[in-house]
């Protein structure tokens, strides 16, 4: 809150940061590039038998590359998180039709693969989540237990803290990276864990 850009959703429910115009637009581009170059189907924990519920593509980006690089140290620098506590940064590509039905990015602790994802690392405290383009219809983010919707921005920057003040996951961070209408829309996100990442 310290950054005159950036804005608090006035919600006892969750704690959700954003603030526009984090990226550039020829940054955003650059790391667009990177995801259509290396992108693959993306998957869930705790399947629950519904194949289209996440339909989207996924990029590991490289943290090695300078531009990938570059984005992990702004996002430490912006949220003061421990860089430890980081999972490598993600890239996202949505075409038309593609959708991450509503979710929670906590993993949920009766799930079947809670202890896979996490008995090192721990569960997952923060998301920082970033729109690297606008799609020409469609693909905002829906948060539903505040009945928030975030319109794609190139550049804007979305941060929430996926557990309640006692550290229990909290269930309102539910959202839905609603369908693309028209278009592709781009997004990266890095997560960070209680304990250091691997």
């Amino acid at each position: 809150m310290a950054r005159p850009d950036v804005q608090k959703t006035p919600s006892p429910k969750l704690t959700l940061f954003t603030c526009k115009r984090f990226l550039d637009p020829d940054f955003c581009a650059a790391i667009m590039q990177r995801i259509d170059a290396e992108r693959r189907p993306s998957t869930v924990s705790d399947f629950n038998g519904d194949h289209y519920f996440r339909t989207s593509e996924t990029c590991d980006l490289n943290g090695e590359d300078p531009v990938v690089a570059e984005l992990n140290r702004r996002i430490i620098a912006f949220t003061g998180l421990d860089p430890a506590h980081g999972e490598p940064v993600q890239g996202q590509r949505y075409a038309v039709g593609q959708e991450f039905k509503a979710h929670t990015d906590y993993f949920e602790p009766s799930g079947v693969d809670y202890d896979k994802y996490c008995s090192v690392a721990g569960q997952r405290t923060w998301t920082v989540m970033l729109y690297l383009n606008e799609p020409e219809a469609g693909g905002a983010t829906r948060f539903r237990a505040i009945d928030k919707i975030v319109k794609p921005e190139t550049g804007k920057l979305l941060a929430w803290n996926n557990l309640r003040p006692d550290g229990s996951p909290n269930p309102s961070t539910l959202h839905h990276a609603m369908k693309v209408r028209g278009g592709t829309k781009y997004v990266v996100t890095k997560w960070f864990r209680e304990r250091p990442w691997g």
